[in-house]
Order: C-alpha cells, then sequence, then structure tokens
C-alpha cells in the first residue's frame, strides 16, 4: 500500500486486519511514525534519508538554503524505495492511495512491473477538481491507464476515470475511512427534541467555501437567534469574516477550531442541523458522519458525488451553487422553518442510509471485492 499519513487510510487498512492478507505500507512523505493502530501490518517508515543527523530540525528551520543543499545528498526518493521493496516482497498487488501523491510519482516502476496488478483508491478531489489542470491532467491520463482496479469514495470519480482512460475493473464506491461503529455511537446521540444546534465546518480556502455559509447566517442573525451555531474546523480566513461582521460578539456562535473525528462526531450528535460547502470534494466524511449521526445535512454538491447519498429535499438540502449565499440562505430558511420536514429527513436517514454505513457490512463488502482480485490472480 502506497499512502500518505493519514487517518482515512489507517481507516480504510483496519478493514483488512485478520484477513489473511500480508499488508506492507509505504507512507508517501515519511513521517517516520509508527502507528500502533494499524500494529497489524508492515510499516515502512524512516526511509528518506540515509543519515539522520543532529539539528536537523534546527537547520530546517533557521538555515532552509544549506537543509536544501542536504538533502539533495542525504535524501532518497519515493520511486527508488517503492522498486527496492517490490524486489523485496515480490507483491501480488500494489494499491495506491489518491494519483498524485501515490500513484503518478511511481508509474515508471510500475511500468516495469506488468505481472503486479495494481489497484487505485480515489479520493476527494483527487480526480474530480485535478482534471481542471492542464499539468495534473497530463498526469491523471498518463497513469489512469496502467491500473487494473479502482477503489473510490463516489461514483462520479469511477466516470471521470473512465473519461480519462482508466480501463480495469471499477470495485465499487465506498467511504474514504470504511465505516461506523453504528452501536457504540448511539450513546452520543441527542433526542432530536432537544437539539438546538446549527454546526458548521470550517474549510475556507483553495475548495472551502465556509465564508459564503457565514454570509447567509449574517443575512439571517434574528431568524437563528434561538440556535447555537458552532463552527468547527475554522482558520484565520473564517475569522476575520467573523470578526469584521463582528458575528465573534453573537452571544450564540462559537468557533472551536480543529477537532479530532471522535468530538466532529459527539458535535453532529448534538446538532439538528449540518452545514458543508465547497467547490470540490469527493463523497465528504463529514457527511457521512452528519447522517450517522442524525443531523439534517445542508450540503453542496460538486459534480453530483452528494447527491449519491442525499435525496434533495428528502434527506437532505443539496447547495448547487457554493458562491451563492442566497441559496444557501434560502436551504438553512426552510429548514429552520420546518421542524417537521427536517424531522422527517432525519428518520429517513436513519431508517434507509445509515444502515448501510454500518462498519461491518462495509468492511464485509470491501473484503469481497479484494477477494475478487485474489480470484483473478488465480487465473
Amino acid at each position: 500500500m502506497i499512502s500518505i499519513f493519514a487517518p482515512h487510510f489507517f481507516n480504510w487498512t483496519e478493514q483488512l486486519k485478520d484477513s489473511g492478507h500480508e499488508v506492507y505500507w509505504i507512507d508517501v512523505f515519511d513521517s517516520n511514525t509508527y502507528v500502533e493502530k494499524i500494529d497489524f501490518i508492515d510499516q515502512i517508515i524512516g526511509w528518506k534519508n540515509h543519515i539522520n543527523y543532529p539539528g536537523r530540525y534546527w537547520i530546517k528551520k533557521n538555515l532552509p538554503g544549506l537543509y536544501g543543499a542536504i538533502n539533495r545528498f542525504n535524501q532518497r526518493d519515493l520511486t527508488g524505495v517503492v522498486e527496492e521493496k517490490i524486489k523485496q516482497i515480490n507483491p501480488d498487488i500494489v494499491q495506491s492511495f489518491v494519483l498524485q501523491s501515490g500513484a503518478y510519482p511511481i508509474l515508471s516502476v510500475m511500468k516495469k512491473y506488468p505481472e503486479i496488478k495494481w489497484v487505485f483508491s480515489a479520493w476527494g478531489n483527487d480526480l474530480f477538481f485535478r482534471q481542471q489542470n492542464e499539468k495534473d491532467l497530463k498526469d491523471i491520463k498518463n497513469t489512469l491507464p496502467e491500473f487494473d482496479y479502482m477503489f473510490a469514495d463516489c461514483n462520479r470519480d469511477y466516470i471521470v476515470a473512465r473519461n480519462h482512460g482508466f480501463k480495469g475493473k471499477f470495485l465499487g464506491a465506498f467511504p474514504g475511512g470504511g465505516g461506523y461503529d453504528l452501536h457504540n455511537l448511539e450513546t452520543l446521540m441527542k433526542p432530536l427534541n432537544l437539539r438546538k444546534t446549527i454546526l458548521i465546518k470550517g474549510y475556507q480556502g483553495k475548495l472551502g467555501r465556509c465564508n459564503r455559509i457565514l454570509e447567509a447566517v449574517y443575512s439571517i442573525k434574528d431568524e437563528l437567534a434561538n440556535y447555537s451555531i458552532i463552527i468547527f474546523g475554522d482558520n484565520n480566513a473564517v475569522s476575520d469574516y467573523l470578526n469584521n461582521k463582528e458575528m465573534n460578539l453573537w452571544p450564540n456562535l462559537s468557533q472551536l477550531g480543529l477537532v479530532s473525528q471522535e468530538e466532529v462526531l459527539h458535535l453532529m450528535g448534538q446538532s439538528i442541523i449540518y452545514i458543508g460547502n465547497s467547490i470540490s470534494d469527493g463523497m465528504p466524511n463529514t457527511l457521512l458522519e452528519a447522517i450517522v449521526m442524525g443531523a439534517f445535512p445542508i450540503q453542496s454538491n460538486p459534480g453530483g458525488a452528494t447527491a449519491e447519498i442525499v435525496e434533495h429535499a428528502k434527506g437532505g438540502f443539496l447547495i448547487e451553487n457554493p458562491e451563492d449565499p442566497k441559496e444557501i440562505r434560502k436551504w438553512i430558511l426552510k429548514a429552520v422553518n420546518n421542524h417537521h420536514k427536517i424531522r422527517q429527513g432525519i428518520e429517513y436517514n436513519l431508517k434507509n442510509i445509515r444502515p448501510e454505513l454500518e462498519r461491518k457490512i462495509i468492511r464485509n463488502r470491501v473484503l469481497e471485492q479484494y477477494s475478487i482480485i485474489e480470484e483473478e490472480l488465480k487465473n
């Protein structure tokens, strides 16, 4: 497995525990950190530097020019390490998570070993957004034809991949981090009639559009006076907007900054409405967490990915133009002014969508796909 150091990768890999597979992981950027959660696999870390010389972090911080010069001689590249491990391990398959970091950099190596099946896992903005960049699109088109199999977190990305040269077998769309332990999460779910929180994902940047949500919220301050408004995962751009509009002085609004996945799940279980907005994404994990925890989602729908799981006006509201605060305002007002409809939407999701996100169910389906590869390797 070729992947960056990421919680979603660890959650995905955990599905392979006790499955009978021998699993190795190369940490693409080499965080040099052993992960206890996946201690059942061989973790190839600490590979990047030939010598871990003393004072390395001080030099990196204070003498970046010298640090760069040293690295030209001291650091190994991913390509060489992957080829070395392929020769050593002789794997049946190589699975790359995210094309730009885990697949394209090793393309030249994989072409040398066509007998090894290559599996691609697409996450988030891996294809949908990057296809808009000329250089990235070239890399995408050069790499996709080489894959034998593909996982994704939404069906949209399989269509994108097929349009850009993927000819292998699609193994299905699954949550990037696997499913959820639904039974254990029930203790975090407040009864719907006691929920008075609107939860907002605070990502504002290259792709995130939290501030468009805040524009909408600002315009309906009085209508939201009886709700607690919580923003999580926010950054300086969000804080600046709140300060400029003096929304930071609102008694019912609070910022939490970065929070863990466990904390997000707890917040979702206390919230009646969740709002997430970006110009590009795959299947947002926070959207799935909202559904699992019984929060009514108002979510952007780039390329139709969100619509694969949220039926508009039934299980949530889909934001079709993430740059339009007036549209977001309309959906928020529809939600807060129609408690019965919101409750119906949440109950629909809890009955029809939530059970399909159970970790054991997702794991079994994922392992079935790995079994397909295993059987085809025998032929």
